[in-house]
């Protein structure tokens, strides 16, 4: 059997793991169930590929954004190995054939997302594949705790007694100490293996700047930082809006947002990750999953909702070790909004049944159908035929998907796919039959090849349109039929949000048992925007720091970077005192080994900072040496 650095070598290309990869790894391949916390660009998908490319049988990976899980199957059948994905939406013919092939041992990967795992239809399949592992990422969606809780996720453990004996492994990039030890509970992991790297980015400067006008500061970063940027803004509108004042003042920029066409999507992304365009503006619907380690700036012109999500999109920037910047623009005006989206994101359970009785109407569903059902979703459109206010409204939406009764689908990254479903043989004599879709066969075999008749593949029915000389209207028309008459499975792009019924239709009155199951939620949600408004408000201590503190994290030392440090630094009398402290810390270790933690009370200082800028600029100098256990010791001279 190959070793995981062979397989990393060979599938990835890399000599060697990031730190704690192979410890993860080491620790799923011996069993134990294992939790593993890497911040945004850790390697986390390596921590699961890799142990299951080692073991017999396939992986089932449980994910919630089907962006990311097109994504990792993208990357992964890109390096040869077999992955599918499966999620609401998909025709029932498609994951038949998927389900089949999982069973025949044709795919490796398997990526779900966990609505899924209440299907019947999906259970009495996974009772006949060979499962050798179960990965969950972004585990953090199991715990009401945590800031993206997805109730589907709290099912996973339903399905251990149809995958008995597998290997268990949980992931994410963002935990606090309760949402840790909910994810171990809702898991069911004995004796859990936690390996957490720090949160900590030592080439990471966080800063904050509060300013009504914010194009001019947007315009001076961009022009002191060189190199690749990500600029964040919270609506579809704004993503033009500032690409555009971007361009006019001479910075070459794109946007992007999930109501464009994937094809869309897919060039502006390419064309940013091959620095084609050096400034990407976008919403929170960019960004996730893409491998790109020269970003030098993540600025964010709106607040983000929690700590959590401003650590992983900031996180973004400087993933190849390099320095970075990550700059929070704010205004009072950002505060007031982002409170108020709190008292919105939690409507009333009168408003929530008005917006599922309308929606039952909109689609015409009687009571008891439609589970599992995903129709298109125009928020504009049902807004105004139930004469609604469409931020409200999308706000009930999301309230039924926390609810656990819909779930909204607004970015698949994700074109359109299709599959033959007839033998090379009969393929050939329909196309003798049937002479008027031979230029078309001929294209599909030409552009795709044959890994047609065994796996879906995404097309470009714009592509088959120049090669058969037909035109794409002509194209879809033919590929509809070919699809009627079962020559081919075909499953059109989707260029609409989705909405998929998880239960079946309910009445109105038994919408209040759900709605008062989130209530607990109520008072998470208010306590991660007020530590996120909080965040953004410091003008104290250091940045970094306060990440560390907020993920339940010992920190100590201070990042030096950020602009809460930079500008104690700037203080009169700074160096003076530095130059003091250090001399007694000095002393201090030159006696005895000192617990960091115990080092302010033995020298003589009133500020945490300047004691832990000394301890810092001391390590810099190579003069002491702090271990794993926060203890200073001092470096002894060659």
């Amino acid at each position: 059997m190959a070793t995981a650095n062979q397989i990393l070598k060979q599938y990835w290309g890399f000599e060697d793991f990031r730190p704690l990869q192979l410890d993860i790894i080491n620790a799923v391949l011996d069993g134990q169930d294992t939790l593993a916390l890497l911040p945004t660009g850790g390697g986390k998908s390596i921590c699961f590929q890799v142990p299951a490319l080692m073991l017999e049988g396939m992986c089932l990976v449980i994910s919630p954004l089907v962006a990311l899980m097109n994504d990792q199957v993208y990357q992964l059948k890109k390096r040869g190995i077999q992955a599918a994905a499966l999620y609401s939406g998909l025709q029932h013919r498609e994951v038949d054939i998927l389900l089949d092939n999982c069973i025949q041992g044709q795919v490796k990967f398997l990526y779900v997302a966990p609505e899924r795992l209440r299907s019947e239809l999906f259970i009495e399949r996974l009772k006949q594949m060979n499962v050798s592992l179960l990965a969950v990422d972004e585990a953090h969606c199991i715990s009401q705790w945590g800031y993206d809780f997805r109730p589907s996720y709290t099912d996973i453990a339903l399905v251990y007694p149809y995958i008995e004996g597998v290997k268990r492994v949980a992931l994410t990039a963002t935990a606090t100490k309760d949402v840790k030890s909910d994810i171990c509970d809702k898991l069911d992991f004995k004796n859990p293996s936690i390996f957490q790297k720090s949160f900590a980015r030592k080439n990471l400067s966080y800063s904050a700047f509060e300013l009504e006008n914010k194009g001019p500061k947007l315009l001076e970063i961009l022009t002191n930082v060189k190199g690749s940027a990500i600029v964040y803004v919270r609506s579809r509108k704004e993503t033009v809006n500032v690409a555009k004042f971007l361009y006019q003042n001479g910075v070459s920029s794109d946007f992007y947002h999930a109501g464009l066409a994937p094809d869309v999507r897919e060039k502006k992304q390419e064309e940013w990750i091959h620095n084609k365009r050096r400034v990407m503006v976008c919403t929170n619907a960019f960004g996730m999953g893409i491998d790109k380690p020269d970003v030098r700036t993540v600025v964010h012109l709106d607040l983000p909702d929690s700590m959590e999500a401003y650590y992983q999109e900031a996180g973004r920037a400087g993933r190849d070790e390099k320095n970075a910047f990550a700059v929070l623009l704010y205004s009072g005006t950002d505060i007031y909004n982002l409170q108020r989206s709190e008292e919105m994101r939690n409507p009333s359970l009168e408003y929530v049944q008005r917006i599922y009785q309308a929606l039952a109407n909109y689609y015409k569903l009687a009571t008891g159908s439609s589970e599992f059902q995903s129709f298109d979703f125009d928020i504009k459109a049902f807004s105004y035929q139930y004469n609604l206010n469409a931020l409200e409204a999308h706000h009930g939406v999301r309230k039924l998907q926390e609810m656990g009764l819909l779930l909204l689908t607004e970015n698949t990254r994700r074109g359109s796919s299709l599959k033959i479903s007839v033998s090379s043989t009969d393929l050939y004599k329909f196309s003798i039959a049937h002479s008027k879709y031979e230029p078309l066969i001929k294209a599909m075999l030409r552009l795709y090849g044959g890994g047609l008749y065994t796996d879906f593949m995404n097309i470009s029915e714009f592509e088959l349109a120049k090669v058969s000389q037909d035109a794409k209207s002509e194209v879809v028309k033919k590929l509809e039929y070919l699809a009627k008459n079962d020559v081919v499975v075909y499953d059109p792009i989707k260029l609409m949000p989705q909405l998929t019924y998880l239960m079946p239709r309910l009445e109105q009155n038994a919408l209040k048992k759900y709605h008062k199951q989130t209530e607990p939620r109520q008072a998470v949600v208010k306590e991660k925007i007020e530590s996120m408004i909080a965040y953004t408000k410091n003008d104290q201590l250091c940045r970094t720091r306060l990440f560390q503190e907020y993920f339940d994290e010992k920190a100590y030392l201070n990042c030096g970077v950020c602009d809460v440090c930079i500008k104690a630094k700037k203080a009169a009398g700074f160096d003076v005192e530095m130059d003091k402290l250090k001399r007694q810390v000095l002393a201090e270790v030159e006696a005895e080994a000192v617990p960091v933690s115990e080092l302010k009370a033995k020298v003589d200082a009133t500020d945490d900072f300047l004691v832990t800028e000394a301890v810092r600029s001391m390590m810099d100098e190579g003069i002491v040496f702090l271990d794993e256990d926060q203890v200073l010791t001092l470096v002894p001279k060659v």
